[in-house]
C-alpha cells in the first residue's frame, strides 16, 4: 500500500533588509523608500532607527567606551534627523493639502487624514525627547545603563531601542506589575 504524501506548507518568503551606516550613500536606499522600492512610512521611524550598521564588540571590549558612545550617538542623531524630515513633510503636506471642500465628506474625510498625522506626529515629538534625553545621558555617561538596577541595558538591546532605559529584566517586571495592576508609569515611555 502507497503512503500518503506530507502536505507541502508553502511559506512566505523572508526579505532581508541591508543593513549601513547612515553615511553610506551607495547603498542606492532613497530617503522615503525601503530596498524593496516601498514607501517607508513615518511608523516604521517610530520603530527604530533605519539603516543600523550592528556594533561588533571586540573580545575583553570596555562596555560603553568612547566607540560604543559614539556608534549610539550617531544613531540617535540619525534617527533626530530622520523624525524632523518626516515632521517637515507632514507641515509641506499639509499646507499643500489644506482645501475647503464643499463637499462635507471629503471636508470630513481630509480632517480624519490630518487628525491621523498630527496624532503620528505627536509620538514624533515624544520620540525626539527621548532621543535629546538618551543624548545627554550619552553625554554624562549614564547611557547604556539601567536606572532601575545600574545594569548593563546591552548593545543588542540598545540597537534595537536605542532609548531603552531600562534592562530586558526591570523592563519585564514594570510590564508584568502594569498587566497586574493596571499601573502605567510613564516616566520610562
Amino acid at each position: 500500500p502507497a503512503t500518503p504524501a506530507k502536505p507541502t506548507i508553502s511559506a512566505r518568503p523572508v526579505i532581508s533588509h541591508q543593513i549601513t551606516n547612515s553615511h553610506d550613500t551607495d547603498a542606492g536606499i532613497g530617503d522615503s523608500e525601503d530596498v524593496d522600492g516601498q514607501e517607508l512610512s513615518s511608523t516604521n521611524l517610530l520603530a527604530g532607527p533605519r539603516n543600523v550598521k550592528p556594533y561588533i564588540p571586540r573580545r575583553g571590549e570596555q562596555y560603553m567606551n568612547k566607540e560604543q558612545l559614539e556608534h549610539f550617538r550617531q544613531i540617535l542623531n540619525t534617527w533626530k534627523r530622520d523624525l524632523m524630515q518626516e515632521v517637515d513633510r507632514t507641515v509641506l503636506h499639509m499646507k499643500e493639502e489644506a482645501a475647503n471642500f464643499p463637499d462635507p465628506n471629503d471636508r470630513a474625510t481630509q480632517e480624519s487624514e490630518f487628525s491621523l498625522e498630527l496624532r503620528t506626529r505627536d509620538r514624533e515629538r515624544k520620540l525626539i525627547r527621548k532621543i535629546e534625553e538618551a543624548i545627554k545621558r550619552i553625554e554624562d555617561g549614564s547611557y547604556g545603563y539601567c536606572v532601575e538596577t545600574g545594569e548593563e541595558i546591552g548593545i543588542k538591546r540598545l540597537e534595537a531601542r536605542p532609548v531603552a532605559t531600562l534592562c530586558v529584566e526591570a523592563q519585564e517586571r514594570r510590564e508584568r506589575r502594569e498587566k497586574q495592576y493596571g499601573d502605567r508609569d510613564d516616566r520610562y515611555r
